[in-house]
């Protein structure tokens, strides 16, 4: 069975850190781009992380580079989001996908094999 669960989600203080984890089965980790993505309210769902299959070179959006950490178990077939600094525009929902390319943020089957129901991260204080 395909499943892709994301946990960690919570709120934190503005110059805090929170760290995602995605459970991943079901999808061959070594075979996809593993992504976050986080949708605001209101907002379009927002790139954010990748990590590449093979040589496993990360990929971040500028609003994130430099605070935002992505990383990958393949043995424990876990990918994890280490978030640090964060700010209120960080709130949002953050999902976790298994991805054919990257950069995908389309609805599953036009370029991502699955994504996952999302961790609520909400940043305030």
């Amino acid at each position: 069975q395909q499943r892709l669960v994301e946990s960690g989600g919570d709120l934190a203080q503005p110059g805090g850190s929170l760290k995602l984890s995605c459970a991943t089965s079901g999808f061959p980790i070594l075979d996809y781009y593993w992504t976050w993505v986080r949708q605001a309210p209101g907002k379009e769902l927002e790139w954010v992380s990748s990590i590449a299959p093979g040589d496993s070179q990360t990929y971040y959006s500028d609003s994130v580079k430099g605070r935002f950490t992505i990383s990958k178990d393949n043995v424990a077939r876990i990918v994890s989001l280490q978030m640090n600094n964060l700010r209120p525009d960080d709130t949002a929902v953050y999902y976790c996908s298994a991805d054919y390319r990257l950069y995908c943020t389309a609805r599953v089957g036009v370029c991502s094999a699955g994504r996952g129901q999302g961790t609520q991260v909400t940043v305030s204080g």
